[in-house]
């Protein structure tokens, strides 16, 4: 039964309405001595409580989508089928404009309507096989854009989080889509991956050989399943990589480590220092820690990289960390903080989207 599905939330309801009926039904029908009478009601009480807990959990999970399966939920999915040394740019000597291309089916996606679709993607050159889910402007089925490429943003959530967080949980689709049709947002293909691949833990984006290539899952793999299947380039400028909290990280360093791929980089409630994460796996080396922090990546590139960033959040939840690497930066590299009123929730990421993707179609560029 799915964790997110109406069988089981209707399940959870029907279990919750009896475990509040049944202390009313038999509450002075007890029977026994009194040590059984007072252990009987106990249970019947904890069983009320732990039964409006789960059907919360359930309603809130079904909502925003932390969680899409019990795989997720108890951390027992295997997204992971090799993880060897990439080298430090992620390829291990592969030359992706080279390799077969990848072709996928799709499947709209419950309770987000045809344009959402989701396709199980074996990555090749990670090493990661897990689900990513694609939604297509109004305009890509227009005959009137029939030859025309779009430009990608790459969608990362926070942790727990799923691809569906940013469609069903910030509505990203329903805002984006009418500022589309009406010309304040440029049309851009939205994909969102799945980041937890190693249970509930933080991957920080990272590549940690013998662990997981996180990186050059959604740096390498996401972005040709893309160019593959559907009207989009390959080249830096048309592609932005966006996230919140955890995937607010990942998103800035994405586009700092590899502007041959990503162009801007949009972080809502994001942070520099990944031991800011309690799940994050490279926070748990002080080396990776120190190595993968915002502002060492981002002094340490051969390079000042030719990419946009902004960073968003309220004073100590993004803002401060976008003031550090906007100290940090130097020409081409240009760092937008700004500070905003709003907790770190879903719905204060999702109010902050008409100002950041109008911002992104000012900096991503259309083929």
């Amino acid at each position: 039964m799915s964790l997110t599905g109406t069988p089981f939330f209707a399940a959870v309801i029907a279990l919750t309405a009896l475990a509040v009926v049944l202390p009313l039904a038999v509450w002075s029908k007890v029977r026994g001595p009194a040590a059984v009478r007072v252990l009987t009601r106990t249970l019947l009480v904890l069983f009320a409580q732990v039964t409006a807990v789960a059907l919360v959990f359930v309603a809130v999970n079904r909502d925003q989508t932390f969680y899409a399966s019990w795989g997720d939920l108890f951390g027992t999915g295997k997204y992971v089928t090799a993880a060897p040394d990439l080298g430090p740019d992620g390829l291990g000597g592969t030359k992706v404009a080279e390799a077969p291309k990848v072709r996928q089916q799709f499947q709209p996606v419950e309770g987000l309507g045809g344009r959402v679709r989701k396709t199980e993607l074996d990555g090749k050159i990670s090493g990661v096989k897990g689900d990513v889910m694609v939604w297509l402007p109004p305009q890509y089925d227009d005959p009137a854009f029939k030859d025309k490429k779009f430009p990608v943003v790459e969608l990362i959530p926070g942790i727990p989080g799923t691809g569906k967080s940013w469609f069903q949980g910030l509505k990203a689709h329903e805002v984006l889509e009418p500022l589309m049709k009406n010309g304040t947002v440029q049309p851009f293909i939205l994909v969102s991956p799945r980041a937890m691949l190693l249970g509930n833990a933080d991957t920080g984006c990272a590549n940690i050989p013998g662990k997981v290539n996180a990186d050059s899952w959604f740096s390498v793999d996401v972005r040709k399943m893309v160019v593959d299947n559907f009207r989009a380039s390959e080249e830096a400028r048309t592609w932005g990589v966006a996230g919140y909290s955890a995937g607010a990280y990942c998103a800035a360093k994405l586009a700092i480590a590899h502007p041959d791929r990503y162009s801007a980089a949009v972080s809502l409630s994001g942070y520099n220092d990944p031991g800011q994460e309690p799940s994050s796996l490279i926070a748990q080396d002080p080396e990776l820690r120190r190595t993968h922090n915002l502002l060492h990546v981002l002094k340490t590139t051969p390079a000042p990289p030719p990419v946009a960033l902004w960073m968003s959040g309220a004073q100590n939840d993004g803002y401060l960390s976008g003031m550090d690497l906007k100290a940090a930066a130097k020409a081409p590299t240009s760092v937008h903080a700004e500070k905003v009123v709003g907790g770190h929730n879903l719905e204060s990421w999702s109010k902050q989207l008409p100002q950041t993707f109008g911002w992104l179609s000012g900096t991503v560029q259309a083929p």
